[in-house]
């Protein structure tokens, strides 16, 4: 019995190299019906994360999308030799209104699969945190020409907050810090993947 595949709506980010593949999806994201947001972000990588991605760039192009199949089609027209990343979210812990405008993105992953009554718990504690605005759950797909040297194991479990302040992008990540501590208080191995700074919005 063949398995329909769902539209995933999620997150994506693609290296941005002042290059031609580069130029045209900024292009063809800032027109597209499929694209929310567009943004011109700064990445930086944890120092757990970095071994499995040597071939991550520094600026990157992160749109969030309605559809991942468009997503991945496009990535695949467009590989580059820095890697791109797709964060399909399957599942929403919650999503509201807060002060301020979304200026900053983090990634994590669990180590270790969580049951339903876990993950809530830690929604929960992600709601108590003021000044996040989404939260979900998620998978990781990568795409690049140079093949890496390590997989990483933990693309089936990944957590995405976005986060809204005024605040320096420096006081924003130790606020995210305190969160991820907060998770891992309560048992909870939940580990950085992924910060991405807000430069412009693009749409």
């Amino acid at each position: 019995m063949s398995k329909l595949k769902l539209m995933s709506s999620g997150y994506v980010c693609a290296p941005y190299l002042h290059n031609r593949d580069s130029l045209e999806l900024k292009e063809s994201w800032t027109s597209s019906k499929n694209i929310e947001k567009l943004f011109f972000v700064t990445g930086t990588f944890s120092s757990d994360s970095q071994p499995y991605f040597s071939t991550s760039a520094n600026h990157y192009l992160l749109a969030k999308f309605k559809d991942s199949s468009i997503i991945e089609k496009e990535l695949s027209n467009h590989v580059q030799e820095k890697t791109s990343f797709v964060f399909n979210i399957h599942d929403d812990l919650f999503e509201r209104e807060v002060l301020g405008d979304i200026n900053f993105i983090s990634i994590y992953y669990l180590e270790y699969d969580e049951g339903e009554e876990d993950l809530q718990e830690i929604a929960g504690i992600l709601l108590k945190r003021e000044k996040i605005e989404i939260a979900g759950l998620g998978k990781m797909i990568t795409t690049c020409s140079v093949p890496s040297k390590f997989t990483f194991p933990y693309s089936e479990n990944i957590v995405v907050i976005e986060v809204a302040s005024e605040k320096s992008h420096q006081s924003v990540k130790k606020y995210c810090d305190q969160t991820q501590r907060d998770v891992t208080r309560k048992g909870f191995t939940l580990s950085n993947l992924l910060s991405l700074s807000i430069l412009d919005q693009l749409k």
